[in-house]
């Protein structure tokens, strides 16, 4: 892959002087407050803006899935074997090899077989499921041993099926675990339908690059639906995952610059018990529509009231018997990247037991439609959240928006928070680790943490602070409607400097003039504000029970036996 990520950098507000409170308690304003002045207070941190050079990503061949069917070679099978006359496939009773680069067109049912790939290095290959249904009992159905490109494509008004019946067996020394498995780049277009059944493995792996540029597919997999090492591309298509483990993962252990996600557009409804979409790397999204459900769901976890720092949602994964993917199905995120996530558009409605939107680094989000309702965060960054635009409906989480720092230049958000609403805090989350969701250390007291309110219109319920920032807190405009329910908490929370230089901000606390208590030096990822008793968050929802877990109680996953 020669593509890479160009990064235009936000021009930086270097910090004015910082004032930083001590952790203080009580009502006592461990914070200086300023209110509606008139002079410039800056901001600590730069928000980056990472876009990927996607140009490179989708190439001509692969946004066209045409062929010459005249020149194409044909298969046909026939129950356990297949017909073909020509010198290019050879054809061992079920099992099939494409032997050169060319056309070739599958059709029939092939029972207990499979098709392999093994071309020159430096052939492509492509492959036409018209009408095709392969079953291999033990191994892929299409394996891709060699070529430099191998197309699947879909051919217009067709409807195609690949299963594998329960186990993978070797073959040779690749360790092939998917129904369809590909050692080279795989690309995957065309208008017709396939369903992938994968009751023992992944759907469909690449160990390069995996495109998709169109396609109806239905994928249910044991563990992971669609995986590429280097990469994931995807331009259009209706997808339907289920999953044990990740719906689409995307993972380069080797190379750091690989393991990126780029979705331009398409529909995504997908049920998984890992992650529904996660990269090592970076993650692009410029359009969709995505329903997302992760680790059974925000019902699937109880948020107790009580000790503040411990966070909700935790399944312990370090026991003896679990999963061979427990690793994997520790995090339940909606959409995830190691590095940077950029959002530019699209329609999302997650419903996740972890983070529902999450990255190792920044997130960056200029525009969409999102309905959160999520177990933990409904959007952190290790690193800075900047939010330009987009309108946020987060009915249910543990912390609304959370980060190092946190930016809103604009958008409409309406948070209701079992902890902070907006929270700025200095090192990196743990979620997601072996240890679990739920199990990580807390936040780290930094110095250079900042939430800063350029624009837009936020309303916030929380049982924790509306705003919490370690550092200082700025607001330069928009409308804030802020409600904190008290136990010990107040609407703004900043132990460093608050100002607010022409907001318009309203709280049931009288925090945004320093008279409710604010800055008691709690901050933190959950602060130690206290939640004070009371019933589990969620409880109110149909029957108070929302299909609680209890911390260490595991869900089972479904394909997956102990």
């Amino acid at each position: 892959m020669n593509q890479r990520i160009n990064r235009a950098v936000l021009t930086s507000i270097l910090c004015g002087a910082l004032l930083l409170a001590g952790c203080g308690g009580g009502a006592a304003a461990s914070a200086e407050v300023t209110a509606a002045v008139s002079e410039t207070v800056s901001t600590p941190l730069a928000a980056a803006v990472e876009t990927m050079d996607t140009g490179a990503l989708f190439s001509t061949r692969d946004m066209d899935a045409g062929n010459d069917e005249s020149a194409a070679v044909s298969i046909q099978f026939n129950g356990n074997t297949a017909l073909c006359s020509s010198a290019a496939v050879a054809i061992d009773g079920g099992k099939i090899t494409l032997l050169a680069e060319g056309v070739y067109i599958l059709s029939g049912t092939l029972t207990g077989g499979q098709v392999v790939v093994d071309a020159g290095d430096g052939d492509k290959v492509q492959i036409v499921l018209k009408g095709a249904d392969i079953t291999s009992a033990s191994s892929a159905a299409i394996y891709c041993r060699e070529a430099d490109k191998v197309f699947l494509t879909l051919a217009a008004g067709t409807k195609n099926s690949l299963t594998n019946g329960g186990s993978f067996q070797p073959v040779d020394d690749s360790n092939i675990d998917a129904v369809v498995f590909s050692k080279t780049d795989l690309t995957l277009n065309g208008s017709g339908s396939l369903t992938v059944t994968s009751p023992g493995g992944h759907g469909i792996v690449s160990k390069d690059e995996l495109t998709i540029t169109g396609g109806s597919y239905t994928v249910t997999a044991a563990r992971h639906g669609l995986t590429g090492k280097d990469s994931v591309a995807i331009a259009g298509g209706s997808f339907t995952i289920t999953s044990g483990s990740d719906g689409i993962h995307a993972e380069n252990a080797d190379n750091v610059a690989k393991g990126f996600l780029y979705i331009a557009d398409g529909s995504f409804t997908i049920d998984a018990q890992g992650d529904a979409i996660s990269a090592s790397g970076e993650v692009q999204i410029d359009g969709g529509s995505f329903a997302l459900t992760a680790g059974g769901g925000s019902n699937s976890v109880t948020m107790k009231a009580g000790d503040a720092m411990q966070r909700p949602g935790f399944r312990d994964f370090s026991t003896a018997g679990a999963s061979p993917d427990a690793a994997d199905m520790a995090s339940c995120k909606g959409i995830k990247a190691g590095g940077a996530l950029t959002v530019n558009s699209g329609s999302f409605d997650l419903d996740t037991a972890d983070d529902a939107v999450h990255s190792g680094g920044d997130v960056t989000i200029t525009g969409g439609e999102w309905t959160l309702r999520t177990g933990d965060d409904g959007i952190h960054a290790d690193a800075a959240v900047l939010i330009q635009a987009g309108t946020f409906t987060i009915s249910y989480c543990y912390e609304g928006v959370e980060g190092q720092s946190v930016t809103i230049d604009g958008g409409t958000l309406d948070i209701t928070a079992r902890d902070d609403g907006l929270n700025a805090a200095g090192g990196a989350d743990g979620s997601g680790t072996a240890y679990g969701f739920g199990r990580q250390d807390p936040f780290a007291v930094d110095d250079n943490c900042a939430i800063t309110i350029n624009g837009g219109e936020i309303t916030i319920v929380s049982d924790g602070d509306c705003l919490d920032s370690n550092g200082i807190l700025t607001v330069n405009g928009g409308t804030l409607k802020l409600t904190c329910n008290g136990n010990g908490n107040t609407a703004i929370d900043a132990n460093g400097t608050f100002a607010n230089n022409g907001g318009s901000i309203t709280t049931n606390d009288g925090s945004e003039s320093g008279t409710g208590g604010m800055g008691s030096g709690r901050g933190g990822m959950g602060g130690h504000g206290g939640m004070g008793g009371g019933k589990p968050f969620g409880a109110e929802k149909a029957g108070g029970e929302g299909m609680p877990r209890e911390p260490g109680q595991q869900r089972p996953m479904p394909g997956v036996t102990a």
